[in-house]
Formats: C-alpha cells, structure tokens, sequence
C-alpha cells in the first residue's frame, strides 16, 4: 500500500533523505540521515545503531539494534521538505527493546486498552529563547517582573513563533494560542490534543522543531527546568483524559468537577505514584530547582511542591480546568517525551486495577497556605530521592519491568555520581555550570 510504503511516498512528496529517529532514556533523540532509495529495506529490517554510544544501559559487546520506522509518524520537515523525519522503535535480535521509551509506552497503551479504552492528552511545552552561551536570555529588553503575556516581547520574536506555528499548521497539528510566558524570556506554544503515542512523537519533534528554528534565527532556545534561579522555570503541563471510542469516558457533568468515577480512580492512581514518577516527570538534578522552589521574580514558581488535586486552581499538582479532563502540573522541560505518557499511564492503570480513591480536592491557594495542611505528601526535594522512591515502588517496577527500571536507575544514579565530583546541589545558590552544560540541550 502507498499509504505505509515510505519510497513511494519520498517519490510523491519528493523526500530525498529520511530521519530515523528514536529518544534514549534520557530523552535525548538521535537519528541517522537515510536516503530515499535505501528507505526499502531500512523499512523492512531497521536503521542500525550499536546501543552503547546512547542511554540505554548496554555494552558494547551487545549485538546491533535496529530502529524500526513508524510510516504513520512521518513528517516532512516544513523548513526543508528534502527530508522526512520518522519515529521508530528499537529492536535487537529479534525482540523489541524493552528499555525503548518508545516501547515503553506501547505497552502501557496496549494494556489500557484491554479495558477497551485510549488515552488522549495534549502538553505545554514550555521554553526560553537563550545566549548562545546560557548564560542570560536572549532579549534584553524583556525586564518586567511580570512579563507573562508580554505583546511586545512576543511580537519581537514574531519572526521564529510565526514560522513555528505556521509550521505546526502545516503538519496538521491545530496550533490554537502562542504566548510570553511567567519568565522572561519564556515562551509557550499549544496545539491539539491527540492519541496519546501522537502526543509524544509530536512532542519529540516539537523540541527538535524549535531548537532548530531558532538557531536558523540566530538564537537559542532551552526547555531545561531552571536556567535561571530568580526566574519561573519550564513546565510540561499534560491535560488527559480517557476514551472509549469516541467517549469520554473522564466527563460526568452530574458531579461538582465534571469527573466520572473512572476518571476519579485513575487521578487516585497518578496522586498514590507521583513521588516515584517524579523519576520520569522531573529526570535532571536541575529539575528540583523547579520543584519546591522559593517565590521568583514574578512573585510565583507556578509548580507543585505537594500532592494534591482541585478544580481550576494552578497552586495544586493537580488542576480540574473543566469537565472531562485534568491537568498535571508535575512535568518539566526535561522530561523524556515518551515516558512522560507511560508515566501516567502505568499509574492510571493501577488506580483504575485497584479503584483507589484520590481523596478529596483542596480549594485553597497551596502557595500560601501548606502550612495548613502539614500532614500533605510532598513530593521529592531532589533526584535521588525520587529515584529512591522510584527503586522501592512495586508497581512501577512491575509496569515497566525490573530490569528496564534498574537500568534507569543505574544511569541516572552515574549522572548524580559525575554531579557530586564536580559541584554540590544547593537552591539557594546560582544554577552551576554542571547543569548548564549538561541540562541546556534536554
């Protein structure tokens, strides 16, 4: 069929060359330029890379792994239609790999679906427009100390939001809204939600999309938690919901928030695993800049530092905007496309397995009044707490498989390791060169 037959499709949409790319654990996305007339058989038996030059917890006496082309991902890069770009998944003697995010996330998917439902979400992707050498934003002008919705410092990047999002029209994504965002020098992009795996292939690209366009415009963009210390960081906001066909089957509007009790069970199950999935949602040493995090210029860090859920309040982990839907705040720029959808997955399944009741909502304004509630979770204050937490959660280990999870667990346990000879995590002092170089580019 010509519709999943990607060399006729490079001979009808004149592609030359194909990206076969796929997202290591740490959500970093590597690829290998193809030419169209070698796409037969790289569609056929995969592109070839040797596991150890990426994250993924292998030696170098491992045998090839193949990527394997998803034809329904492609997208013909709207800045140079020469080249196509493709999702794919990793396979290696025959078998899928299991530490694959990609292959993470089909398997949360295919076990949602034995109740015959599908996840749909959408995410926010948050970023910040840099010096080429991190070390200040990028726009000198941009010095409010409440810059969000800033016009004039959006229209001075008219320019680059203008080809993005005329990009993202291109490709069918249904971009609605572009804004300035909380910081200076930060910005926010939407498009609608999808099908889950969607999303995240959409989000994979969306970060190479923007960093790639703004070098073309001479600038350069981060999606790292906390460049800047008195700044609000870069969230990942997700909005989920869950379907049955074409039913939502989240929306109730006989109750107060407009949630049925499968949506309530499933939020139990994202609240009862959220200290272990900050692992997944918050995967960098400077993620925890972001997270329990004093007041910043704007006068708020706009994140989470407690578990908790309620109605259309953005003080809380959790947020109810409207029937249908929630909103979780957790996620950060840094987080790994792919296990960001699984994260949320594997909990939703175990509250739905288990039909744990998330308690109820908290209206009050959490920045100002946690004090009040003493007896809240909080989430992890850093990195190795939350792959601690992580390590000793059952359910997780059992959703994505001992030996997936100990493998992430040893590599991000080597980043913390290089960390400490180097530099000491310390909020209160400035964001140290560790984290610049190794977080500007997640």
């Amino acid at each position: 069929m010509v519709k999943n037959n990607l060399f006729k499709i490079a001979k009808s949409k004149k592609i030359k060359y194909f990206l076969i790319s796929f997202v290591d654990l740490f959500g970093v996305l590597r690829s290998k330029l193809v030419p169209a007339q070698a796409i037969k058989e790289m569609q056929k038996s995969g592109a070839g890379f040797a596991g150890f030059a990426a994250w993924l917890d292998m030696t170098p006496a491992d045998a090839d792994m193949f990527a394997i082309p998803d034809p329904n991902s492609l997208i013909q890069l709207p800045w140079n239609k020469e080249v196509g770009w493709l999702a794919s998944d990793l396979w290696m003697n025959g078998e899928p790999v299991e530490a694959s995010p990609r292959i993470m996330l089909k398997k949360q998917i295919k076990e949602l679906s034995e109740y015959g439902f599908t996840m749909k979400t959408g995410v926010e992707c948050e970023y910040f427009l840099i010096s080429q050498d991190g070390s200040s934003i990028a726009d000198p002008r941009d010095i409010q100390s409440k810059p969000c919705y800033d016009q004039s410092a959006l229209m001075r990047r008219y320019d680059l939001i203008k080809e993005i999002c005329d990009s993202m029209i291109e490709m069918g994504w249904g971009p609605y809204q572009n804004d300035h965002e909380d910081a200076n020098g930060q910005f926010e992009m939407n498009w609608d939600y999808s099908n889950c795996l969607v999303t995240a292939d959409r989000h994979a690209f969306f970060k190479f999309m923007v960093k790639t366009l703004s070098e073309k415009h001479g600038l350069r963009a981060t999606f790292m938690p906390k460049p800047f210390e008195n700044l609000t960081g870069n969230g990942c906001h997700a909005h989920v919901s869950v379907w049955k066909g074409k039913k939502n089957v989240f929306l109730d509007n006989s109750n107060k928030l407009g949630l049925s009790n499968i949506a309530y069970n499933f939020l139990g199950g994202v609240i009862k695993n959220a200290e272990s999935l900050s692992a997944f949602f918050n995967p960098t040493i400077n993620s925890y800049r972001r997270i329990n995090a004093p007041p910043t210029k704007s006068g708020a860090t706009w994140s989470p530092s407690s578990i908790s859920y309620t109605g259309n309040n953005r003080t809380h982990m959790i947020r109810i905007p409207d029937p249908g839907r929630f909103e979780l705040r957790l996620m950060d720029g840094s987080a790994n496309p792919y296990l960001l959808q699984a994260g949320v997955l594997a909990a939703g399944i175990h509250g739905l397995k288990n039909k744990i009741n998330p308690g109820k909502p908290l209206y009050c304004n959490m920045y100002t009044d946690y004090k009040k509630y003493p007896n809240l979770p909080k989430l992890p204050d850093n990195l190795e707490q939350s792959l601690e937490k992580l390590k000793n959660n059952k359910k997780m280990n059992n959703s994505f498989g001992i030996k997936v999870i100990n493998s992430y667990l040893k590599l991000r346990n080597s980043e913390i390791k290089e960390f400490k000879q180097k530099e000491n995590f310390d909020k209160k002092k400035p964001v140290t060169r560790w984290e610049k170089i190794n977080t500007l580019d997640c």
